[in-house]
C-alpha cells in the first residue's frame, strides 16, 4: 500500500461516523451514582539545578566575559547600562557578582568593535548587528541596542568549528533532506532554538558531498564555510546587499544550485525564496513558528487574501520539507537537548496545500512515520522514554496529551 494510500484510508477512518448509542436498559432498581475519580497527583517539581555564581573582577573587559562565557557552556551575554552583566547558562540567566554597567564603562567596551559609520547608525536607527570574532575561542553573534538607561548589547556564541548532524544528534532524515535537488526547506523554532547551527550541520553535510554553487544570505553571518566540494559564497545583510529580498531577487543571475536565507522576514522575502525554489534551486529558510502546520499557514497568511490561492499553488509544487526545533533544558538542568518535528512533502501532501487542509497535517505526519517524518509529541516522548527530559517538561511543551496516555504515560 502506497504512502498516499495509508493517508487517505487513516483519514477516511477517522471521518466515519460513529454508531449511535445502544438504547438504555430499564432497571427497576435505585441507581447509584458515580462517584467521581480522585485526579491523580501532580508530578513533582524538579529541584532546582545549584545556582552558578560568576564573580567579576573590576573594570572587566569584553574579551574576558566572552571567554568566560565559552567556559561556562553558555550561549549569550548581556550587556546592558544600570545592571550588572547577565549569562545565559543551560537556558537560564545568571546575574554576574559585579558592579552595574556604566554608560562610560559599556562605550569603552563595546565601541571599539565598529567603525564610526556604524557607531552612527546605531544612534540613528537605535540597534546594529554584526559578528566579532576571538580567534581560537569563537565568533559571536553581536546586537547593540538603546534602552532607556542607555546603551545594551547582547553577544550570541557560535562555535568557531561547525558541527556535523551525527554531533548535533540531529534526525538522520536531516542527510536526506540536506541532498535534495530542488524546492523549499524551512527550519523552524522560537529565537534561540538553533536553528542557525542545524542549517549550517546541513551545508556542511552538502559541503562534503556535492558539487554545487552555494550562496548563503545572512545579518549578520555566522558561520563561515570553507569552498571544499562545493563552491560557496557568503553575503552579508547592510555590507553586500541592501536586504534579503533584493540578495534573492540577485541570486536568480548568480548560477545558484543552493541558497541559504537566514530569515524569511517579510512578503517579499518570502516571495523570492518560493520563486527561487521553483526555478530548480534548492532553497533553505527560516521561521518563528513551532510547527509544520503553522509554518505553511504562516507562508501563505503573509500575503493578502487576492494572491493566496496563488500562493497555494506556487507552495504545493515547490514545498519540500519541514524541521521544527526546540531547544529543552536536560533531566537535572545541566545542558539543553533539540527536539524535532519533521515533515516531508510526499505523495498528497500538495493536495493538503492546494485545498488548504493544513489541520490534516499532524495526520500526515504520523503516518509517515517510514519517511523519518515524526509530530513534536513523537520527539517528545522519545527524550522522556530515554531520561534526557522530565514529565514536567513534556508537559509544558507537548500539544495532545491523549498521545502520551495512549503509549502508557500519565502526564496528569
Amino acid at each position: 500500500m502506497s504512502f498516499f494510500q495509508k493517508f487517505t484510508r487513516k483519514l477516511t477512518m477517522q471521518e466515519e461516523p460513529a454508531s449511535p448509542p445502544a438504547e438504555p436498559v430499564a432497571s427497576f432498581a435505585e441507581e447509584i451514582p458515580d462517584l467521581p475519580e480522585a485526579p491523580p497527583p501532580a508530578p513533582e517539581p524538579e529541584p532546582p539545578a545549584p545556582q552558578l555564581e560568576i564573580a567579576l573582577e573590576e573594570g572587566y573587559r569584553l574579551d574576558d566575559l566572552l571567554r568566560r562565557l565559552v567556559s561556562e557552556k553558555g550561549s549569550d551575554l548581556h550587556l546592558s547600562v544600570g545592571v550588572p552583566p547577565v549569562f545565559r547558562i543551560h537556558g537560564d540567566l545568571v546575574v554576574s557578582k559585579a558592579r552595574p554597567l556604566s554608560q562610560e564603562h559599556a562605550e569603552a567596551i563595546l565601541f571599539p568593535l565598529v567603525d564610526a559609520e556604524r557607531i552612527d547608525s546605531l544612534k540613528d536607527c537605535g540597534n546594529l548587528d554584526f559578528a566579532y570574532e576571538i580567534p581560537d575561542l569563537a565568533r559571536f553573534r553581536a546586537n547593540y541596542f538603546k534602552q532607556n538607561r542607555g546603551l545594551a548589547a547582547v553577544f550570541r556564541e557560535i562555535p568557531s568549528k561547525i558541527p556535523t548532524i551525527e554531533q548535533l544528534n540531529l534526525p538522520p532524515v536531516l542527510k536526506n533532506i540536506a541532498m535534495f535537488q530542488s524546492g523549499l526547506v524551512v527550519v523552524t523554532g522560537p529565537t534561540g532554538s538553533g536553528k542557525s547551527t542545524t542549517l549550517a550541520a546541513m551545508i556542511n553535510h552538502i559541503n562534503q558531498l556535492r558539487r554545487a554553487h552555494v550562496i548563503t544570505i545572512e545579518d549578520p553571518i555566522e558561520f563561515y564555510h570553507p569552498s571544499r566540494s562545493c563552491l560557496i559564497d557568503h553575503r552579508e545583510v547592510g555590507q553586500h546587499a541592501v536586504s534579503f529580498a533584493d540578495a534573492l531577487r540577485a541570486t536568480l543571475r548568480e548560477d545558484p544550485d543552493i541558497i541559504l536565507v537566514g530569515e524569511m522576514r517579510d512578503l517579499e522575502t518570502i516571495y523570492n525564496a518560493i520563486k527561487a525554489a521553483e526555478t530548480g534551486a534548492l532553497v533553505f529558510g527560516t521561521l518563528h513558528t513551532n510547527s509544520a502546520a503553522k509554518t505553511v499557514d504562516r507562508i501563505i497568511d503573509v500575503f493578502p487574501a487576492r494572491q493566496q490561492e496563488q500562493i497555494r499553488a506556487m507552495l504545493a509544487e515547490s514545498f519540500r520539507a519541514v524541521v521544527a526545533q526546540l531547544l529543552l533544558k536536560k533531566t537535572g538542568g545541566q545542558g539543553r537537548v533539540a527536539v524535532h518535528e519533521i515533515l516531508v512533502a510526499e505523495a498528497g501532501f500538495s493536495n493538503l496545500i492546494r485545498e488548504g487542509k493544513t489541520s490534516q497535517i499532524n495526520n500526515y505526519i504520523q503516518t509517515g512515520k517510514e519517511y523519518g517524518m515524526q509530530t513534536m509529541d513523537a520527539g517528545l516522548l522519545k527524550l522522556l522514554k530515554a531520561g534526557s527530559i522530565t514529565k514536567a517538561t513534556v508537559l509544558e511543551k507537548c500539544h495532545d496529551r491523549n498521545f502520551f496516555r495512549s503509549a502508557g504515560i500519565a502526564l496528569d
